[in-house]
């Protein structure tokens, strides 16, 4: 399979096609912020498409990429997929039943919101039980799919957190995405939390009882 030093190929997903399945990419974006949500993306690419396109050298982990970057993968990614879908499990539900069941409930949602049915999933490292799936290490890095996936997850949050600023300002959310930097721990510890911080995470729980 693809190195990590190169671009994301469709090599899982032909695969797949030539059993006749129709196949999504699935990723996240917010698993390790104090606040937010967790956001999950899926993607479906027909099998006849090819990644031969310019735009396509764009398409890869989210994290590697800069904002504008990943906006304007996410233009191209919503153009040319056959379908996609993103959604989210927000902080109160990340405290109630953990970031690792909000992330595969936020991947549950954005699948079942596909306008086409799906018959098998890959996403990066995990997989959902209910559903045919196989989780790839480095998914975002080696698979087109799940690559395009990530990005668009990451787009849909940081949007979310961009208005989260507005309606909660002083905590800079539009600039660190609820992540603990510096900055974002020096307004907690002045402001306190809000109502989108995770309370079940450090140091966000000394501050009151879920």
């Amino acid at each position: 399979m693809n190195s990590l030093n190169n671009s994301p190929t469709l090599e899982y997903e032909q695969n797949l096609w030539k059993q006749g399945l129709v196949v999504a990419g699935v990723d996240e974006a917010g698993r390790g912020p104090l606040a937010g949500p967790v956001t999950a993306g899926a993607v479906v690419f027909s099998k006849t498409f090819s990644i031969s396109h310019d735009w396509c050298t764009q398409v890869r982990d989210s994290k590697t990429l800069s904002e504008s970057q990943r906006e304007k993968a996410a233009i191209n990614i919503q153009k040319y997929a056959e379908a996609y879908a993103t959604a989210s499990c927000q902080s109160a539900e990340i405290d109630a039943i953990g970031i690792a069941e909000a992330t595969r409930s936020a991947m549950r949602q954005a699948v079942a919101q596909l306008n086409i049915p799906v018959q098998y999933l890959l996403i990066d490292y995990l997989t959902l039980p209910d559903i045919p799936s196989k989780g790839i290490v480095h998914g975002d890095a080696i698979c087109f799919s799940i690559a395009a996936a990530s990005i668009l997850a990451k787009v849909t949050r940081d949007q979310y957190m961009k208005q989260m600023d507005v309606e909660y300002p002083g905590y800079f959310f539009a600039q660190h995405k609820g992540y603990g930097t510096k900055k974002h721990l020096s307004r907690l510890k002045e402001l306190g939390p809000s109502p989108i911080h995770r309370y079940s995470f450090n140091p966000i729980k000394q501050y009151a009882l879920f």
